[in-house]
């Protein structure tokens, strides 16, 4: 199994629209795929209709003291191939036991690692801040997708991002690449072309050379979490961004 951190420290740049349009690709395309709802605003789980009460079974009770196992919070979604791990509120919560509990910090690693052959791809759904939440994704990711809106103010953002992908990569001794998406983009205006210059410049291959353009029909939740799906330039775009990251997945197994 492979999973996918999809992370950044600046919230509004589609990352649950990212780790939706993502893991529907790759469901579509045969894989069995897991969704992690970690932020607990809980967006991914609402567009997938998950009732806020009573609150649901998922990501939190990975973290208990009697963990759960994620078989046991995993849910089925109207897409073939395709269970998310709900989440809650009560995440925010985990912040202050994360101070004295130091193993804590790998309570999800170990529960994907209890998962691995039941999946081929687990992508977790990251809250906007450095903590507890996002340390636990990057510590048990193969790889962080970064979605960057092509604006500058997200440039600044999505280098935050990038310092502590560092932190966590020599923290845990071994590789953490990463993968850059640029999303909401507007080719219409000078930022956004510019902006999009300069993430190329600055990151090179690490940067996906398509767009996900600005398209309204991503806000369709009910749409986009369909059995039927939704086809739009979002939809196509991402289609897209889940083949490079195939393609680079595959000629960095072959590099090793």
């Amino acid at each position: 199994m492979q999973t996918w951190a999809i992370a950044n420290q600046k919230g509004g740049v589609g990352k649950t629209t990212s780790t939706l349009c993502l893991g529907r690709a790759l469901a579509d395309s045969g894989a069995r795929v897991l969704l992690v709802d970690l932020d607990p605003h809980a967006s991914l789980s609402h567009a997938f209709g998950v009732p806020i009460e009573p609150a649901p079974a998922g990501s939190h009770d990975l973290f208990a003291l009697e963990p759960q196992t994620i078989a046991a919070v995993a849910r089925d979604t109207a897409i073939d191939g395709l269970q998310i791990v709900a989440a809650h509120s009560a995440l925010a919560t985990l912040e202050r036991r994360g101070a004295n509990e130091p193993g804590l910090g790998l309570a999800l690693a170990r529960a994907l690692q209890d998962a691995r052959t039941q999946y081929d791809y687990a992508l977790l759904d990251c809250p906007p801040t450095l903590g507890l939440l996002m340390v636990n994704a990057l510590a048990g990711a193969d790889r962080l997708v970064a979605p960057t809106q092509t604006d500058p103010l997200a440039l600044h953002g999505l280098d935050d991002m990038l310092r502590t992908a560092d932190m966590i990569e020599r923290s845990r001794r071994r590789p953490l690449p990463r993968f850059i998406l640029p999303t909401l983009h507007d080719r219409r205006t000078r930022a956004g072309t510019r902006s999009l210059e300069l993430l190329h410049e600055r990151h090179g291959r690490h940067v996906w050379p398509g767009t996900v353009p600005m398209d309204t029909r991503l806000r369709d939740a009910a749409a986009l979490t369909a059995a039927a799906g939704v086809q739009s330039r979002g939809t196509d775009a991402y289609a897209h961004a889940a083949s490079w990251l195939l393609e680079c997945a595959i000629a960095h197994q072959e590099a090793a």
